[in-house]
């Protein structure tokens, strides 16, 4: 049974659920198993290389991460993200500012949006389901560009890690 939203592709499952604009979510089914994607998200290096960001440490719960984007053109900007919960090969969860990519910028009086991975074991592999929500708290001058990009940014960052975990377990 697919999540609802979700189709199969080329024996791939594709999730562009339905959102309320305030939310973000995709999934897709992993040909790996639930600790080689847990692994893939909670470990800050391997997050780092399919992310495409350089943090400056491990991930913990209730403190912030930090580091710099290293996708090309956007290397000027910062990584901060608060880990909210790490809950094993289940559930890990940090708030961030969505799409804060001007540093002359101060984002830090903006709610920031929070950013789910739930993980759910299948006969493939593994169900990865993103969310990110709180897109209806964000400054409403830069709302829709920062739900833009990052709708966009999530469908890349799912095939990312689908490619990483694939070459790497």
């Amino acid at each position: 049974m697919q999540p609802n939203g979700c189709f199969l592709l080329h024996a791939r499952l594709i999730c562009n659920l339905p959102n309320m604009n305030d939310r973000i979510e995709k999934c897709i089914e992993l040909k790996a198993p639930v600790s080689r994607v847990w692994r893939a998200l909670t470990d800050y290096r391997e997050f780092g290389e399919w992310f495409r960001v350089k943090l400056d440490g491990p991930f913990v719960a209730g403190r912030a991460s930090r580091g710099h984007i290293t996708h090309p053109g956007y290397e000027h900007v910062k990584w901060e993200a608060v880990v909210q919960k790490m809950e094993p090969e289940r559930l890990f969860s940090f708030t961030w500012h969505p799409y804060a990519i001007d540093p002359k910028k101060d984002y830090s009086g903006e709610t920031p949006t929070l950013v789910e991975f739930r993980l759910e074991q299948t006969a493939a592999g593994t169900l990865l389901l993103l969310t990110e929500s709180g897109f209806d708290k964000i400054p409403s001058d830069r709302r829709l560009e920062a739900f833009r990009m990052n709708d966009g940014g999530w469908t890349q960052q799912m095939k990312n890690i689908e490619n990483h975990v694939a070459q790497t377990s």
